[in-house]
């Protein structure tokens, strides 16, 4: 397996509260009533990847603490804040990892999430997401009169109604989200923005603090065509943000926008209406951390740099049947790996987790609950059934939520830690 030499070796373990197991939704086998249902009633701290059972996703330490340092350094070099999403991995140790390397707060995308921060003690919270439930602006009201910093967005002036109705303790910081035609959330122009903020403004319990949104919602690729509609977009914040500068509420106020794949024109955008005017830009990727050897390296701006995102994460599929040429069905599914931008890769084959391999190549074309579809060319030595395929995953979002305990692997494979999932 590859590792990062230069990356420095970390512990990013935290104490677990046991009351957040209680409400967990996965299965039996990877429920965390006991660390020892998924791992065979074992402590396996401290046990080689080589000992563990497929079907398995590892993460690597110094992969993970190279990407955490990459992106905040990459951050302080561009004079932005970074609010890493924490929906990627929804897991607070991972999330502290960001913050000791220096990530301003942690953005989240529901409440629920929020809930999960607040009771592992995070206090500088964004939700990339409009409060709309009475009972969960009341909360969060109640949230930011003790002090907690939770900023949310609205888009519409019924949102901000709502807001202003049952923030009944703490006053509410409110950005205002821009969005496009044909996209996801978010005003549709800059004036019915600009009509947002001044309603926000206007509320005596609500402080406008900025504005912003997602651009990866109206761009998708590194093509020239989906930068200049990246670029684009991010124009019209900048211009929102301009318009709205007598309104705001906070001494320095917000833009921000940022998924992992377009960062860098964010900063280019944004940044210079920002210095005019005493902001500060914020970036929200939050993929970066665990990154892959697909989707993610494909999209980051930093692929091709000194500076390149290592993948952390792998998956182990051990092959249960070969029941034609060309074709082996290995024991990872849709429960197990990613499928919706890509699906896995054959790296290598080898005897067990982390052993030694030797070369192989396939992909795999299809996936069911819990068996994956591999095929190979005529050039390749057939995989025997019991061998175990190491492979490239993509999208880190949609592999970490259907497992609630990943192995952290060192650079000699060995078990360092154990990291805990709250979706």
């Amino acid at each position: 397996m590859q590792h990062n030499p230069s990356a420095v070796k970390v512990r990013i373990m935290l104490p677990v509260p046991q009351q957040l197991f209680d409400h967990s939704s996965h299965g039996a086998n990877k429920a965390l009533g006991g660390r020892d249902l998924a791992f065979g009633d074992r402590d396996v701290l401290g046990t080689p990847v080589t000992e563990l059972n497929t079907p398995l996703v590892t993460l690597e330490e110094q992969a993970l603490t190279h990407n955490a340092r990459t992106m905040a350094e990459w951050c302080r070099d561009h004079g932005v804040l970074l609010a890493p999403h924490g929906k990627t991995t929804m897991s607070p140790q991972l999330w502290q990892l960001q913050l000791d390397e220096g990530a301003w707060g942690i953005t989240l995308a529901n409440v629920p999430q929020l809930r999960v921060a607040r009771r592992f003690g995070h206090r500088r919270l964004m939700l990339a997401n409009s409060l709309t439930s009475p009972a969960d602006i009341a909360w969060a009201s109640a949230e930011a009169s003790e002090g907690v910093r939770l900023v949310s967005w609205a888009d519409s002036l019924g949102t901000v109604e709502l807001l202003h109705e049952h923030a009944e303790q703490g006053p509410l910081e409110v950005m205002v989200e821009l969005g496009g035609v044909g996209g996801r959330t978010g005003a549709r122009t800059v004036e019915e923005a600009l009509e947002v903020a001044r309603a926000v403004h206007e509320a005596p319990n609500l402080l406008l603090s900025g504005v912003g949104g997602y651009e990866g919602a109206l761009a998708h690729e590194r093509t020239e065509t989906d930068l200049g509609i990246a670029r684009e977009y991010l124009g019209r914040v900048a211009e929102l943000h301009r318009a709205a500068v007598e309104l705001y509420d906070v001494e320095r106020s917000f833009l921000s926008a940022g998924g992992s794949a377009f960062f860098d024109v964010v900063a280019e955008v944004l940044r210079p209406a920002a210095e005019e005017t005493g902001a500060d830009v914020i970036v929200r990727a939050g993929a970066y951390l665990v990154h892959d050897a697909g989707f993610c390296r494909g999209v980051s701006p930093l692929t091709g740099t000194e500076h390149e995102f290592a993948s952390a994460m792998t998956g182990w599929a051990r092959v249960v049947s070969q029941p034609e040429p060309g074709l082996a069905i290995v024991d990872v599914g849709r429960r197990d790996v990613s499928f919706d931008v890509g699906l896995p890769t054959v790296a290598a084959a080898c005897e067990v987790p982390g052993g030694s391999e030797r070369a192989f190549r396939g992909e795999v074309v299809e996936l069911n609950d819990q068996h994956g579809y591999v095929v190979y060319g005529e050039d390749q030595d057939p995989p025997r059934v019991g061998e175990v395929l190491r492979l490239n995953l993509s999208h880190p979002c949609t592999v970490l939520d259907k497992w609630a305990v990943l192995p952290v692997l060192d650079a000699e494979g060995t078990v360092a830690d154990l990291v805990t999932t709250y979706f």
